[in-house]
């Protein structure tokens, strides 16, 4: 398998005034088996607002949302890390292979549900960061055909168990070469899946809701090639989503009708 990196793979209409909130553990505890993360108490936290919706309410909105124009990058950019994405210098994007993630959404007690998978620590590139179910688009491939086939590949998703729902806006990652093109599917019912051996170290099971509950976006400053940025990420599962993974999921969660961090990265 050709598999692509998709790295741990701002609809900004306003401004809203800043506060200070605790970082809230998920229905589910901390249970993080093998990839606990543990946050200081002097961590930066971006409050947003919480947003409920059944697994129907989402799925209309994301099939009426999906047949319209995307927000794009104006809310892919709340999750972007300070230091950007750039493309090495003479680089045409327009040579960038393309790459295909499934965004899976599902029912688990009436509540909207997304699957991510956390990258093995074998992998030679970005292990142990949490993705999208994804790849390369083969020759004679759509990016709905990729998605699906990764996904049947990475986690035992059966194609004929989902639908497509639609796609969302491309998103360039140049650390790896490629265009991603987040493709969003719907099951009816919570799908059986499984873990390829020496790719997928664990499934996570997303709430939406979770995603979009304050204090789940978190500002971590690092340092990368000797310069210091901020880069924000989602919180979740005890585990921390950043890099394309989290844009991806901000454009999503935008058409569910998140509104964002109320203190976005600019």
């Amino acid at each position: 398998m050709r598999r692509a990196v998709v790295p741990g793979v701002q609809l900004l209409l306003r401004r809203f005034p800043s506060k200070r909130l605790g970082l809230r553990h998920s229905r589910r505890g901390n249970r993080t088996s093998g990839h606990r993360l543990d946050l200081p108490d002097t961590q930066k936290q971006l409050p947003s607002d919480d947003i409920v919706l059944t697994y129907d309410q989402a799925l209309d909105r994301l099939r009426r949302a999906l047949s319209q124009p995307l927000p794009g990058h104006s809310a892919q950019r709340w999750l972007e890390p300070g230091a950007g994405r750039r493309w090495p210098a003479g680089f045409n994007p327009d040579d960038a292979r393309a790459a295909a993630g499934l965004l899976l959404v599902f029912p688990r007690n009436d509540r909207p549900h997304i699957v991510l998978t956390v990258r093995t620590h074998f992998l030679e590139r970005h292990s142990g960061q949490v993705s999208l179910p994804g790849g390369a688009v083969d020759a004679g491939e759509t990016h709905e055909e990729a998605a699906l086939r990764e996904a049947h590949e990475e986690i035992g998703l059966e194609p004929a168990a989902v639908s497509v729902v639609g796609a969302l806006t491309p998103l360039d990652i140049p650390v790896s070469g490629f265009r991603l093109h987040p493709i969003v599917a719907a099951a009816g019912a919570r799908p059986r899946l499984s873990a390829a051996a020496g790719e997928v170290a664990r499934i996570l099971e997303v709430a939406v809701e979770d995603l979009m509950t304050a204090g789940r976006v978190v500002r971590r400053t690092v340092v990368r090639e000797g310069q210091q940025f901020e880069r924000p990420a989602f919180v979740t599962e005890g585990v921390e989503v950043w890099g394309a993974t989290a844009m991806v999921l901000t454009e999503f969660l935008a058409v569910l009708g998140w509104r964002g961090p109320r203190q976005a990265p600019i």
